[in-house]
């Protein structure tokens, strides 16, 4: 068991930023980078093209604030615990209230074992407990200070690091090939059907709500039970699949009345249509489950379209283009059933549209090998993180 210690007991400097606004300074389109939360991802990678800007002057007033080479952020608003360390290429850059910054002196502790420590679940539970009932955690500079982290010698801390940073290169290996797969789809469908704007094969074109039977989940809010039958939403239809792992449960009543005029079946597409918008998944579990905010999308024996054809048309840049365009509402994006029923789709041969069917089939095997790969990689990086961290 390694001893712990507190954060603010080898930190030089916990502190945080201002939004530029509140002193009086607009945003502007180039300048000083501004880091926020958003520009950040879950892996702790920045991402320049989120990033906003400040003006030299107003950088000079947000002087607490200014980044400087390895510092730690550490979201304390919103999304709780995201981090990074900040490297050099970024700078110079200054960041909001959103992220503390966390200055360690480098010959005091190895600041990726700190990075890791504090991605940890220990430290998620240790902010938790700060929460006192609030519905919205905010950390505050003090929390930060008090959270505890292991302390080991400085070899068993190069020792974590090298095999959770190998891990991690693994990790993002896999992540890659999936995208690789995926682009590999996308241009045998461009390959085989052409652009669909431009049409340059002739294909017949035609609405989707007259190829496909094009319907939508329950607009009603069911009672939610303890035992019962999922109900599917928008926030279940992720990472291409429909994850049943935390759906609210209804009644055998309600789920039948849902399914009078939203029935699904093996084969169909859903999609969602509030929060995430796009994202198609061809239904491919027992589907003893009933939807609400997402569409339906039906095929039959006679259907002059292929499932699989009409899932990689949405997933494109067409369809970015000509549907989400027309995405509504303000934190709580939304798309209406219509809009889904006016894209106008190119209807290709048959028996082109079964050739790009056997060649997704081959690359979905390939990808599920990856994910099944990626996701023994992903539990033993938790399960090390729990061993060295807690």
């Amino acid at each position: 068991m390694m001893e712990k210690i507190r954060l603010g007991d080898i930190a030089t400097t916990i502190t945080k930023g201002t939004t530029p606004t509140t002193i009086g300074f607009p945003f502007v389109d180039t300048g000083i980078n501004f880091v926020k939360i958003e520009s950040i991802d879950e892996a702790g990678n920045f991402l320049p093209d989120r990033f906003a800007h400040i003006t030299d002057e107003c950088n000079r007033k947000l002087g607490r604030s200014i980044l400087e080479e390895n510092d730690i952020l550490f979201s304390i608003a919103g999304a709780i615990g995201r981090t990074a360390i900040v490297p050099k290429s970024i700078l110079p850059a200054n960041t909001n209230q959103a992220l503390a910054i966390i200055r360690i002196p480098s010959n005091a502790i190895n600041l990726q074992f700190v990075l890791y420590a504090l991605q940890s679940r220990a430290v998620a539970e240790q902010s938790e407990k700060q929460k006192q009932g609030v519905a919205q955690l905010n950390l505050s500079l003090k929390n930060i200070a008090d959270i505890q982290i292991p302390l080991a010698s400085s070899e068993k801390q190069a020792e974590i690091v090298r095999i959770l940073e190998a891990l991690d290169v693994t990790i993002e290996q896999r992540n890659e090939q999936i995208k690789l797969i995926d682009q590999l789809v996308k241009s045998r469908f461009i390959e085989l059907f052409g652009d669909i704007v431009l049409n340059p094969f002739g294909w017949e074109k035609d609405y989707l709500g007259v190829v496909c039977d094009v319907r939508d989940g329950t607009h009603d809010s069911p009672h939610y039970h303890s035992a019962g039958f999922p109900l599917v939403t928008s926030k279940n239809v992720t990472g291409g699949e429909i994850d049943l792992t935390d759906c609210s449960l209804i009644s055998e009543a309600d789920f039948n009345k849902i399914n009078e005029r939203s029935k699904v079946n093996m084969g169909d597409i859903i999609m969602p249509m509030i929060g995430t918008v796009g994202k198609p998944v061809i239904v491919n579990v027992k589907p003893d489950f009933a939807i609400k905010n997402v569409s339906l999308i039906k095929f039959t024996d006679d259907s002059r379209v292929l499932n699989t054809f009409i899932r990689s048309l949405l997933q494109s840049d067409y369809f970015d283009d000509a549907v989400l365009s027309k995405v509504r509402g303000g934190t709580q994006k939304f798309i209406s059933l219509g809009d889904i029923r006016k894209l106008v789709v190119i209807v290709p041969p048959m028996e082109l549209q079964e050739e790009f069917a056997a060649f997704v089939e081959q690359t979905d095997k390939s990808k599920l090998a990856i994910q099944q790969s990626l996701e023994k990689l992903e539990t033993l990086k938790k399960a090390l993180m729990q061993q060295y961290f807690g």
